[in-house]
């Protein structure tokens, strides 16, 4: 049930064509992106990530007005999903092919903020920001819940591999290392901020989520483990508390165990 949530009803056939259709890929089986991408710390470092994405007035003002995150917001995870599998574990022909189709929707999102602000969404120095913050958000989640956290090397090649998707969506100079990871993220800090549409963003992704009454839990624990892996910068911005001694104690062991289980259940039987 939960890959179906997060794959989508075609998940099954596009797991099938992106694992074992021969054909050289763009990362080999040794290389850190797929072992980053593949771990189910990914569930808490996605949501932390799109938190953080919000930050930027501009690049969350697409998001409000083009993407239909909340009439649509699980087959906007869909195909979030299914563009990172192709891209990590795909052949580079289909890699190709999902990158020209986010390229060919970017072109045509295009607007002005409530405060007369013109944005593009395929605006080179947006995109460096969303991916900054996509791959801050998932190496911070891995290295803090992965099944197998990378040592230092394995965290520059992470950002490396994951460059080179983001060159391919037309970012012009994505960080390849960690010191260029933290000096491009203290860069963008002055044109972050809290507007309308990241808080009632927020909001929705913490408080008001798609889920039946059963699932409403574990995604309590997903978004407190989320929120705690934001800088406190951001959590400030955002009006988040912090309560380190409560993350520390309660929310930390809550998100080991819920990635435990998402590992469990996604890895266990014949398919797996």
């Amino acid at each position: 049930m939960l890959f179906a949530r997060v794959a989508g009803p075609a998940g099954p056939e596009n797991r099938a064509r992106i694992h074992f259709t021969p054909g050289p890929r763009w990362f080999g089986p040794e290389r850190p992106i797929r072992r980053v991408h593949g771990d189910a710390s990914m569930f808490i470092g996605g949501l932390s990530a799109l938190l953080l994405q919000s930050l930027h007035p501009l690049a969350m003002a697409a998001v409000a007005a083009h993407s239909g995150y909340r009439g649509d917001p699980w087959g906007r995870l869909q195909r979030t999903s299914t563009f990172l599998a192709v891209t990590t574990y795909g052949t580079a022909e289909d890699a190709e092919r999902a990158v020209a189709r986010v390229r060919a929707v970017h072109e045509r999102v295009a607007g002005v903020t409530e405060e007369g602000e013109a944005y593009r969404a395929a605006d080179p120095h947006l995109l460096e920001w969303v991916h900054v913050a996509e791959v801050e958000s998932f190496l911070r989640a891995h290295q803090r819940f992965g099944a197998a956290p990378l040592d230092g090397a394995g965290c520059d090649g992470y950002l490396a591999d994951a460059a080179r998707v983001a060159l391919a969506l037309g970012a012009v100079d994505p960080p390849r290392d960690r010191a260029a990871l933290a000096e491009r993220l203290a860069a963008y800090r002055p044109e972050l901020r809290s507007t309308r549409e990241a808080r009632e963003a927020a909001r929705f992704l913490l408080l008001r989520p798609p889920l039946p009454l059963a699932a409403r839990g574990p995604y309590a624990v997903l978004a407190a483990n989320a929120v705690a892996l934001l800088p406190p910068w951001a959590r400030e911005l955002l009006g988040l508390p912090s309560l380190p001694l409560v993350e520390r104690m309660c929310v930390r062991p809550a998100g080991h165990a819920l990635t435990g289980a998402i590992r469990w259940a996604l890895h266990s039987g014949p398919r797996a």
